[in-house]
């Protein structure tokens, strides 16, 4: 992270950013470069920090929801969540100057979130519980139709409006400000601390449901927590960062490959693993074609789709999935 930092349009020594951390930390005064210390600590902590959190959550969300519908090939956005993000923040970015009904676009892309979650929720159960298989369908559905009216306002949108629509649906933590961190660093470390607490139930589900059963676990309560939880990780990450693929889809495995299955240990590791990814991302996004800068989601399916690739030839169980 403090490498991040310091590269950049404007090359910062790690001496600097080090002597510009503390100064602001202790509530002193840096001494140097007043030009670096606005670019050190009014944009580029912030924007690494939002790209780890980011990272972070995304990778946990994740692996709770390949374990929760029991599909290694779900992701964070499996339940339409990226989709009612996005159709909340372009109905902003498109329909008004900045606002919809008192919301902005983070809001408005939370807003969407949750309401496409709501919606696979009800569609998702069957007979009063909550069905895995139901669940995704229902996802994939429900995110079709958010995408057929977000592709609609697309195409009343100007020019300028387009730009600012397409950069947002692939990721950018460009925008990051520190009055976004607290509630994005609460949501993250709070339900990734909450989740890892369920590691030996997730364990569990993984045997199957009648298995999971037998051991003590209320399965139906427990999905359903967890996809509550899981959920509102990844409705909270998108409003502010935008559409980012492949992270929730491909960390997890990664990490599995090198530690095993057990949650205990795969979730933490998770965390840390598709936070270091997405800073390394970001940072490749604004030094590969100085000065213009890339969307992050196209460089996560650039990595994303060739490591799939490469995982269906070397795994053989995802030949039933």
């Amino acid at each position: 992270m403090m490498v991040a930092v310091g590269i950049g349009a404007v090359n910062v020594p790690l001496g600097d950013i080090w002597h510009i951390v503390v100064a602001h930390l202790g509530g002193g005064t840096y001494t140097g470069d007043p030009v670096q210390d606005q670019i050190v600590w009014n944009f580029r902590i912030p924007r690494v920090v939002l790209a780890a959190l980011a990272g972070g959550g995304l990778a946990v969300a994740g692996v709770v929801l390949q374990a929760v519908v029991a599909n290694p090939l779900a992701d964070p956005y499996v339940l339409g969540v990226s989709s009612g993000a996005s159709l909340g923040a372009v109905l902003v970015m498109t329909l008004t100057t900045g606002a919809l009904g008192g919301l902005g676009v983070s809001s408005a892309a939370f807003a969407g979130a949750v309401a496409a979650v709501a919606l696979v929720f009800l569609l998702g159960q069957r007979g009063g519980r909550l069905a895995p298989t139901r669940l995704v369908l229902s996802g994939v559905a429900i995110g079709y139709l958010f995408l057929a009216a977000t592709s609609y306002l697309q195409l009343r949108a100007t020019p300028n409006e387009l730009r600012s629509v397409m950069f947002w649906m692939l990721g950018s933590v460009a925008g990051a400000q520190w009055s976004q961190l607290p509630l994005v660093s609460g949501a993250v470390l709070g339900t990734t601390v909450v989740l890892a607490l369920y590691g030996r139930q997730l364990n569990a589900l993984l045997a199957g449901d009648e298995s999971a059963t037998a051991l003590g676990v209320e399965v139906h309560r427990l999905r359903a927590a967890l996809l509550v939880l899981s959920s509102l990780l990844t409705g909270t990450i998108i409003a502010v960062a935008g559409g980012i693929g492949f992270v929730g889809l491909m960390i997890p495995h990664l990490v599995r490959l090198a530690v095993g299955a057990d949650h205990r240990r795969l979730l933490p590791l998770a965390a840390v693993t598709g936070a270091i990814y997405l800073v390394v991302v970001d940072l490749l996004s604004r030094t590969l074609d100085r000065p213009n800068e890339l969307p992050l989601g196209i460089l996560t399916a650039l990595f994303g789709a060739p490591f799939f690739l490469w995982l269906l030839r070397r795994n053989k169980s995802l030949d039933s999935v």
